[in-house]
């Protein structure tokens, strides 16, 4: 089955491009093809999705500069190493950066479309969560001040008539800001309002 997000494919060596191209592309793979680091961060930007299966020694920027930079555009592509050096050192570094694995050449073909397999779907999943975050910044974006006051008091723990006194207004005025509150983001209960406020990073003491 065809994957929607892309394998990027960085290595300068244009035989071992072929090869990586002719068993992903037999597996269902979209594939794109690059021989150099900087031909990649040419393309490349956050909204970039799929795997990066990157030769670990570039010629000029290297494997491990190239998935830095990548983090520092926010290019959230998923990264698998290649290396013929089984240079663990390096390997340690890249995992800690964030690669999701590192295999060395030559690697089996059912090892590495696995690692793809996998880089992929991590990739399908962090975009998900993404893009439920963006959704429901937007949400928390259409608040007035007010709503968005009531709102982080209730996720404080504060009672209605408490936030009235902390508000200076009438407890109904609480009740009316709390229901806008609540159907402006999508919420059904006071649960759902302190995960909204967790998933974005709000503290429960209203900070």
């Amino acid at each position: 089955m065809s994957s929607i997000a892309p394998v990027h494919v960085v290595d300068d060596e244009p035989a071992v491009r072929a090869a990586l191209e002719r068993l992903l592309r037999s597996a269902g793979h979209t594939v794109c093809l690059y021989d150099s680091a900087e031909d990649f961060l040419a393309t490349a930007n956050a909204g970039t999705a799929g795997c990066a299966l990157l030769d670990l020694r570039l010629p000029g920027v290297s494997g491990l500069e190239l998935q830095e930079r990548l983090r520092e555009r926010g290019c959230l592509v998923q990264v698998v190493f290649l290396s013929g050096h089984g240079d663990v050192a390096a390997g340690v570094q890249a995992m800690k950066k964030g690669a999701l694995d590192f295999l060395e050449k030559p690697v089996g073909d059912e090892e590495l479309l696995g690692a793809v397999a996998a880089a992929l779907e991590r990739d399908a999943g962090e975009r998900r969560r993404r893009q439920d975050l963006d959704e429901l910044s937007a949400r928390v974006g259409t608040l007035t001040e007010r709503e968005r006051e009531v709102w982080l008091e209730v996720v404080s723990g504060r009672l209605n008539k408490q936030i009235a006194r902390r508000l200076g207004v009438v407890e109904r005025t609480v009740k009316a800001h709390r229901a806008r509150v609540m159907e402006k983001l999508g919420a059904e209960s006071v649960a759902d309002l302190v995960r909204v406020a967790e998933r974005l990073g709000f503290s429960r003491d209203g900070g």
